[in-house]
């Protein structure tokens, strides 16, 4: 018997691999859930539903802890949630013209001092 050589992959195996990767089915947060749920129903197995659905069952169980443990928070009163990209950036945004207009305020404030000593007022 020939014995299979310990050799880095050809790259026609890395370009099928590759294509396999980029084409693997990505699924919504609604498929996901449509799925779990199917599972907790329990008309048929787990093993039936992910063959029909085309997972592998150790997805569908990671799905259904995320699933439950999401509930879990929710329900516990936890609505904490992570900030978008685009949240973060526009509060970024909002903070820089905060500082801004802060900025413009304590200049005015420091001009305005400044004419009133000049002028003879009260000095503070």
């Amino acid at each position: 018997m020939r014995q299979k050589s310990a050799t880095p992959e050809t790259r026609s195996e890395r370009l099928v691999r590759d294509i396999r990767r980029a084409t693997r089915k990505q699924y919504s947060a609604e498929e996901k859930i449509r799925i779990v749920l199917d599972g907790l129903r329990g008309e048929a197995s787990i093993a039936e539903l992910c063959r029909r659905e085309g997972i592998a069952e150790s997805l569908y169980y990671s799905w259904s802890k995320e699933f439950l443990e999401a509930g879990k928070r929710r329900l516990s009163g936890d609505t904490a949630r992570t900030a978008t990209s685009s949240e973060v950036k526009d509060l970024r945004r909002q903070a820089q013209e905060l500082k801004e207009v802060v900025a413009e305020q304590a200049l005015e404030l420091r001009l305005l001092k400044k004419s009133m000593i000049g002028d003879g007022g009260d000095e503070a």
